[in-house]
């Protein structure tokens, strides 16, 4: 029994306590008595780091004191690159491939480069193909402006110029190109030629790591002209074609050899055009390749 009262009579003290502590006067709806106001709140200090006033700018810098200061000047300038980040540039050689096939063996290139900020650059692309011992049947060079939208997406104008096939086209440039969502790349363009002839490119592309070093890209390519063009043996509407599965080993980030197939098919009267000629709209090929940048 003396337990239990040297138990409770703790507990009992602790609640009277709290319940002096407590004020319910404004719970539940009952309001204070008569007569009786509630103490004002404490007034806030004055003082405090809102109150304090920003400090002026450094004009000196402490590592003027250790390095020359007109290279440290330089550095600083280029911190605020007005294109956005520090200048700089690479270069990408995403594909150059040996193409073998009935007729004779082909070849295949596309590259693409840029220098500049993260804001404005200046890019330039090539892509062509030919036949080893043969003529060469497509080559393009592009130089662009390029600018960012956003983090994913960059607006691209400027000027194309196509040295096969004959007779040659310049071409005025509008683009867009960048990542879409779940990292697939994809880039569309208009052409508007030196004759009036207007063309489009749509191209994309996803990398699927299978492994750190192992990658499957597959690919897709259409072209459109908006009218005929017999000199260039292109018909309006879809043009061609091409689809392509590659499947590359990085050695290292910067090298990779790849091995795959790529299939393309020419389409309506560019078609028609390719048979007059005694050449087969659609050709299926291995290929084999490889991928560097730097």
């Amino acid at each position: 029994m003396r337990r239990v009262v040297w138990v409770a009579l703790p507990l009992l003290a602790l609640a009277a306590t709290g319940a002096r502590a407590q004020d319910h006067s404004g719970h539940m709806g009952h309001a204070m008595p008569a007569g009786e106001e509630a103490a004002p709140a404490a007034a806030a200090p004055v003082d405090g780091p809102s109150a304090v006033p920003a400090p002026d700018a450094p004009k000196d810098h402490a590592a003027d004191a250790f390095y020359d200061p007109a290279e440290m000047a330089r550095a600083r300038k280029m911190l605020r690159y007005e294109s956005g980040g520090m200048p700089n540039s690479m270069l990408m050689i995403d594909r150059l491939e040996w193409r073998p096939g009935p007729g004779g063996d082909g070849y295949a290139w596309e590259a693409e480069g840029w220098t500049g900020g993260d804001i404005d650059r200046f890019a330039f692309k090539s892509k062509g193909e030919g036949r080893f011992g043969g003529r060469v049947e497509k080559a393009e060079v592009q130089a662009l402006w390029s600018h960012a939208l956003d983090p994913w997406f960059n607006v691209q104008a400027g000027v194309r110029q196509d040295f096969a096939p004959q007779p040659r086209r310049t071409y005025a440039a509008l683009g867009i190109e960048g990542l879409a969502p779940y990292l697939f790349k994809l880039e569309g363009q208009a052409f508007l030629s030196n004759k009036g002839e207007v063309s489009a490119r749509v191209e994309a592309s996803y990398d699927q790591r299978i492994t750190q070093s192992l990658i499957v890209q597959p690919a897709a390519e259409v072209n459109i002209s908006a009218q005929d063009v017999p000199e260039l043996e292109l018909g309006s509407g879809v043009t061609s074609v091409e689809l392509g599965l590659r499947l590359r080993y990085e050695i290292v980030r910067e090298f990779a050899p790849y091995v795959g197939v790529n299939w393309e098919r020419k389409m309506g009267q560019t078609a028609r055009y390719a048979r007059t000629e005694e050449e087969n709209p659609s050709a299926l090929r291995f290929v084999a390749g490889v991928r560097f940048w730097f």
